[in-house]
């Protein structure tokens, strides 16, 4: 503790990689000059200018590389009044060097800091490390100097892990090119350290901490960043006459109509489809509102990626069979500094600002909505419960239900009262939750009890397990396994619970994300780690729904689905499914046993049409055309290959011709007795596909018993106290 308390606090920020400044940040310059580097720069003299703070020193790494500004080697950067950058050397400084490659340096950074900490002769208050590198520093200067630690993730590694194998990156990979064994473990390090740990959301916490073994809920505080009001500000009436106003009102036959406005890149996880779907699907929506969808930018859709160009054009697809010309904007082009004026024009106009994503872990869109005078609309998955929660000012919906959309954007645009109500409540709550000010006055609230040893931080004991992955899995097909009978789902939910920083939680179905997702929210089944969908053509990870783009590409070689159609188009017995079956790799059709030709005959067709293609039958009548590379199978092993878990470790609950390879080499199954399908009857002598006596969710339980599947997922737990600061 220092004992210049009297005259106001000393806080200590550290955030060592990436390029600090303290005026014109080089956002975006690299993957480490983001969001992080203006945060703590605006903390840094948002802290400041609070009268019980005296002073604020930000720690980061000195850099002279010629390559980059000379100010980045100055050991010395005045933020304002009682605030400035301090920069260490760690490492050589001559080089600019990035985040993953720093961690041979960080004790260097520890000593170089203590030696400038020793020099002045004032020891902080408070250490505050902002991410994983900085928490290393911090934890051992925390420890040392006996003060109170702070930490801000900002990310983690087993996030961005997950993300890194959604980019077709595996395990080992990911672990020798970004260092993610010693991140992970200096993340669990921080937990253990740290006093507080800081969080935007509570969904942070119970959907990304949760997974790290030092986890520890009662030490974890959320604050909302703070956002700019000199930015985002209700109209003043000349929104229209801007080059944006243009643009947006150029598409609409009656521009002068509420603005129902969305904003998002053009993501499959945005389900901008949704909103169209709403729109379109409702007259009285069309008749009283125009909908203005900011989607990005773009030139030609052909050179954007591929999932942004089936999201544009199944957007443009839904406007054309809806017939919206007139009452739909969708401009090509916007500058950043035009969003906020976007808004602003939507305000104006008496609109609903709508986000139907169907996963959001913040929501700064929302906010920046809200502090422009707009109500909300917007999904109940992720921070907008919070959102509305602290500010009162929208409706959540199930982004997967169209018309719930409709009729929460009816509830407002049908209700100025309403709407003003909800407007003035979002202006009250960004001001008192989501500004600079809020943010402050909820950090010093936080930290305050610790500096003045108010609060004792209680060290409970902690469990870490050796292995730092998931090393086995459960996969389950979804309709015939799970959804049969929900009593019995409870007890096997509880068991994935129990277990999962040990097992990962896969479904492999035939569905779209869409509609498996609305399955499994509609009977409570915990959203799987890995989302297997439309028979193996397409894999999502949790929590973000993040799509993997390499298996995309893997599968896309040679497939041709116009040419699958017109090869199928004159078979008898083949019928196909409704639109909301079919997806950008699967052809779906019903087939008509006895009326159409066999599988091997329809195969033997394609063949020699030279169509490489996978032909699966489901229950006799479901008839699915994919990619010659995609199946659940394929999709499931590479997963497996990816993360690292042993096929042997991997029990697959299947039940139908198109979960077979799912089922056969090394995986351990399980057919459960509602599912002994004659399609999967040449595998009965298999050794390792046990046949459950019970049915749906049961017969896995049963399976897994059977196989001791849980064997060996806790060995050599060893037990590591957590020491607070006000034990030491």
């Amino acid at each position: 503790m220092s004992d210049q308390g009297n005259e106001g606090l000393y806080i200590a920020l550290i955030s060592i990689h990436g390029l600090i400044r303290g005026k014109e940040l080089e956002l975006g310059r690299d993957a480490d000059t983001g969001g992080q580097t203006k945060y703590v720069v605006e903390l840094a003299r948002a802290l400041v200018r609070q009268p019980e703070v005296a002073a604020v020193d930000l720690f980061t790494r000195l850099i002279t590389d010629p390559d980059v500004d000379l100010s980045y080697g100055e050991e010395i950067e005045p933020l304002g009044e009682g605030a400035r950058i301090v920069r260490v050397t760690a490492g050589p400084s001559e080089e600019y060097i990035h985040k993953e490659a720093l961690w041979d340096h960080l004790d260097s950074f520890v000593d170089n800091m203590l030696a400038f900490i020793r020099e002045t002769g004032r020891v902080p208050d408070l250490i505050h490390s902002h991410y994983a590198d900085a928490g290393y520093v911090g934890s051992r200067l925390s420890h040392f100097l006996d003060v109170p630690l702070v930490h801000t993730g900002h990310s983690l590694g087993r996030v961005k892990r997950r993300r890194l194998l959604a980019s077709g990156l595996s395990s080992d990979e990911i672990d020798r090119r970004y260092n993610m064994l010693r991140r992970i473990e200096a993340e669990e390090i921080t937990l253990t350290s740290a006093d507080r740990v800081i969080t935007s959301t509570h969904q942070e916490i119970e959907e990304q901490y949760e997974f790290y073994d030092c986890y520890q809920p009662n030490r974890m505080r959320v604050i909302p960043p703070g956002t700019d009001l000199a930015l985002f500000y209700p109209p003043k009436g000349n929104e229209w006459q801007t080059h944006i106003g243009d643009e947006i009102r150029r598409f609409l036959r009656e521009p002068d109509k509420p603005v129902i406005l969305a904003l998002s890149r053009p993501d499959t996880r945005k389900n901008i489809g949704a909103l169209v779907d709403a729109y379109g699907g409702s007259p009285q929506l069309q008749k009283l509102a125009n909908l203005v969808i900011i989607a990005g930018n773009r030139n030609d859709i052909n050179d954007m990626d591929e999932g942004a160009q089936e999201v544009l054009t199944d957007l443009f697809l839904s406007i054309d069979r809806y017939d919206l010309y007139g009452r739909v904007a969708y401009p090509k082009h916007h500058k950043s500094d035009e969003v906020s004026e976007i808004y602003r024009i939507a305000a104006l106009s008496g609109g609903v600002f709508v986000n139907p994503a169907l996963t959001e872990p913040f929501g700064l869109t929302l906010i920046e909505a809200a502090a422009s005078g707009l109500p909300l609309v917007a999904t109940e998955d992720g921070g907008p419960r919070d959102i509305t929660r602290n500010c009162n000012n929208g409706i959540l919906i199930d982004p997967l239900n169209s018309d719930a959309i409709a009729k929460a954007l009816l509830a407002l645009l049908e209700n100025p009262e309403k709407w003003q109500q909800l407007v003035d409540n979002g202006l009250r709550g960004v001001r008192k939750n989501y500004s600079w000010e809020a943010h402050v006055k909820n950090y010093l609230e936080t930290i305050r009890p610790l500096v003045d040893q108010t609060e004792i931080v209680e060290s409970v004991p902690l469990t870490r397990r050796l292995m730092v992955y998931h090393d086995r899995a459960i996969f389950s097909d979804l309709d015939q396994n799970l959804l049969g009978e929900p009593e019995r789902l409870p007890d096997f939910i509880e068991l994935l619970r129990e277990h999962r920083r040990a097992a990962t939680f896969g479904i492999a179905t035939g569905r779209r994300l869409d509609t498996a997702l609305q399955t499994l929210r509609a009977y409570n089944i915990p959203e799987p780690d890995i989302l297997i969908t439309s028979c193996g053509t397409a894999i999502y990870y949790s929590p973000e729904l993040l799509e993997d783009k390499w298996w995309a590409q893997h599968i896309d070689r040679r497939w041709t689905p116009p040419e699958v159609r017109r090869a199928l188009s004159d078979l008898p017995g083949l019928e196909l499914q409704p639109r909301e079956h079919q997806s950008r790799f699967k052809i779906s059709y019903f087939y008509h046993a006895g009326v159409a030709p066999t599988v091997d005959e329809i195969n033997s067709l394609l063949h020699q049409e030279d169509l490489a293609v996978n032909v699966l039958l489901s229950f006799g009548q479901y008839l699915d055309i994919v990619p010659i590379r995609a199946s659940k199978g394929q999709a499931l092993r590479y997963v497996a290959d990816r993360r690292g878990i042993p096929l042997e470790k991997i029990l697959v609950a299947g039940g139908s011709g198109a979960d077979e390879d799912m089922m056969r080499g090394n995986t351990l199954a399980v057919v459960v007795a509602n599912r002994h399908h004659e399609e999967l009857s040449h595998l009965m002598d298999t050794d390792q596909i046990y046949y459950a006596q019970e049915a749906y969710a049961l017969g896995i339980l049963e399976a897994i018993e059977h196989f001791d599947f849980f064997e060996g997922a806790s060995v050599e737990e060893v037990k590591k106290p957590v020491m607070s600061n006000s034990d030491s």
